[in-house]
Formats: C-alpha cells, sequence, structure tokens
C-alpha cells in the first residue's frame, strides 16, 4: 500500500463506506485528516457485520525541535554589543534544531545579581557556546534568553590561541597552552 501524506481538513474517504479512526473527523459525510502524516487504512475487523475498515493518520517523521518558554538551550554566539549578546540557538535540551532559531541575552539577564555591574564583553564572546534558558518569545523572532542561574552560561570558549579554554571560576577561563585568563559567565556544570 503506498503511503499518502495528507493535511489538515482534507478529505480522505466517504463516512457511509468508512470508520473515522485517529487523526481524523467526520464532517459533511467525509473523514478529513486532523493533522498532517500519513493515511492509513485498517482492515474491518473479525466477528461484527456491520464493521467498517477504519482511516486514521498518523504523524510521520521526526516532530520539529522548537524553543518554548523554560527550555534549557544550548546556543553560540555571533555577535555583542554593550546592551546585549545575540546568539544561534543549536540545541533545545539533548535535540538539535533543523532550522535557525535566534534569541538575544541583554544584558539585565546575564545574572542574578549585580546586575548594574554587568558588561556583556566581559561575559560572552563571539564564537562561546553557551547554556541558556528561554524567557519569553522576544521580538522579530529572537527569543529572550537567560544565564541568571548557576548552570547557566559559557559551557565552552577558544582564547585568542584557538585552545579550548578551562574554567577557573564562575567568572573565568584559562587557556591551558598561554595561561591567559579570561573574563566569561561560566557555567557551573555537574561533574
Amino acid at each position: 500500500m503506498a503511503e499518502t501524506l495528507c493535511t489538515p481538513g482534507e478529505r480522505l474517504a466517504l463516512a457511509a463506506e468508512y470508520d473515522a479512526g485517529s487523526g481524523t473527523c467526520v464532517r459533511d459525510s467525509f473523514i478529513c485528516a486532523t493533522l498532517v502524516g500519513v493515511k492509513r487504512v485498517l482492515p474491518a475487523g473479525e466477528g461484527e457485520a456491520e464493521q467498517r475498515p477504519r482511516v486514521e493518520v498518523v504523524r510521520s517523521g521526526v516532530e520539529p525541535v522548537v524553543p518554548r518558554v523554560g527550555d534549557v538551550v544550548t546556543a553560540r554566539v555571533v555577535r555583542i554589543n554593550p546592551r546585549l549578546a545575540a546568539v544561534d540557538i543549536l540545541c533545545v535540551g539533548p535535540k538539535p534544531v533543523r532550522q535557525r532559531y535566534s534569541g538575544v541575552i541583554r544584558v539585565q539577564d546575564v545574572r542574578a545579581t549585580e546586575i548594574d555591574k554587568v558588561q556583556i564583553q566581559a561575559s560572552f564572546r563571539p564564537g562561546d557556546v553557551v547554556r541558556a534558558e528561554v524567557l519569553s518569545l522576544g521580538d522579530a523572532r529572537s527569543y529572550h534568553l537567560t544565564t541568571a542561574k548557576n548552570h547557566l552560561g559559557v559551557v565552552h570558549a577558544r582564547s585568542v590561541a584557538g585552545v579550548p579554554m578551562v574554567p577557573v571560576s564562575w567568572q573565568e577561563m584559562q587557556c591551558p597552552q598561554t595561561k591567559a585568563v579570561e573574563n566569561r559567565k561560566v557555567a557551573k556544570l555537574d561533574a
């Protein structure tokens, strides 16, 4: 049997000839799809003379991963300015995203304490990989993110020499090759 992709509202069969299964509804004597997926026809059950074949729609493939408020995301810093860090979201939880989602970490959302002393350039640099939490949808299709918890912040950074840096405190990372120390808002990772 060939799989037929269908969309919500699409007429699948006559209600007089088939029973409506999951992912479908009856509208104006037709069985219609209520979700995007693949149409399947299940044969009539044995034992009952009145039973008809059943039409259902099953979701196909993997559901898209979309950031939601409260989700912890992994993102890469693409640019910074004195008021915010612009990021591209790479993963939502452990799942990678398939399309590009952008976000911003505003200066007031970097830390929970001493907000007036926060400087973006002392917290993030372009290329850093950060763990952040989604606050809201924000403006112009960019998510508002926060790193104002201990387990949120920079999880991977490279030094000027191009070497992955090692955290030395909650606000500093060190290059193991040159021993240079750079400021970052470091995430406290579980050991």
